[in-house]
């Protein structure tokens, strides 16, 4: 089986390479990127190809090797949320891309989805919930997903929408609350700010991720809409306790530091039935 990954040099597409190559039943890895020279990162059981989404060619699907699946995690504008870049630059480029695949044979895609798609809505998330995103990242995943779903009425593919929760591990960005903590820690601060830290949230390690979304992409299963969270909610104060005690460090949260993000509910977390079911029954 021969699989392509975009986004294969981000934070998420490291660790999927990293599964993909551990796995017996995936023949060949295409990892895809802006960079014309092949990044030191890409692991060397992976050819490397040169892509950029932003001018797609009808002979991109050749280029790279006509796979049978093609996980697609590239998305530019992040970690700025509110940016109207999602919808009025990155949605645009970012279905002509993938139209162009599907209009050339690709058969099965899956694409990283958002728990923003879910706006405002608090407690346990369903797929089946109808969403209301309420900032512009959110609101152009979700329109891309609506895209792709009309675009099936062309042609038959097979599309999985993964919808991720919060995610954590080596190596995310530097803005992120667990790469914050980690460098205080290091750094041996006495104390580290942060928000009271009430928020209810899903929070996932960042290897269960990857692991989740090579195993759905290796199903070439139209699955639709599917949550990769942890369905245990746990408070951003208890998550950093957690953090702080698997590190066995001597820091002081300084809670109430920081405000909460107005862009999300007070508490949310995963429903993840289906992706058990799938797990269990495919």
């Amino acid at each position: 089986m021969k699989i392509a990954v975009t986004g294969s040099t981000g934070f998420i597409g490291q660790y999927v390479l990293r599964e993909l190559v551990s796995r017996s039943d995936v023949d060949s890895i295409i990892a895809t990127g802006r960079h014309k020279e092949r990044p030191l990162i890409i692991p060397e059981e992976c050819q490397y190809e040169y892509l950029d989404i932003t001018s797609p060619s009808p002979d991109d699907y050749e280029r790279i090797g006509r796979p049978d699946i093609l996980i697609h995690l590239a998305w530019e504008g992040l970690p700025n949320y509110r940016s109207l870049h999602h919808f009025e630059t990155e949605l645009p480029k970012q279905y002509a891309f993938l139209n162009s695949l599907l209009d050339s044979g690709l058969p099965s895609l899956l694409v990283a989805g958002t728990c923003f798609e879910y706006g405002m809505a608090s407690g346990e998330l369903s797929e089946t919930m109808t969403v209301y995103p309420t900032n512009p990242y959110g609101f152009a995943k979700n329109a891309l997903r609506e895209q792709l779903e009309y675009r099936q009425k062309k042609s038959e593919f097979n599309l999985t929408w993964a919808r991720l929760f919060y995610l954590y591990g080596e190596g995310q960005s530097s803005s992120s609350l667990y790469s914050q903590l980690m460098s205080a820690i290091n750094c041996g601060d006495a104390s580290f700010r942060m928000s009271k830290g009430e928020q209810i949230r899903d929070f996932l390690s960042i290897k269960t991720v990857a692991e989740n979304i090579a195993s759905l992409a290796l199903k070439k299963s139209n699955i639709g809409v599917v949550n990769i969270g942890s369905g245990a909610p746990i408070s951003i104060r208890g998550l950093v306790e957690s953090w702080v005690l698997d590190k066995g460090a001597n820091i002081t949260l300084e809670l109430g530091n920081l405000p909460y993000p107005d862009y999300e509910p007070l508490a949310f977390w995963a429903s993840t039935r289906k992706l058990h079911k799938i797990f269990t029954s495919y």
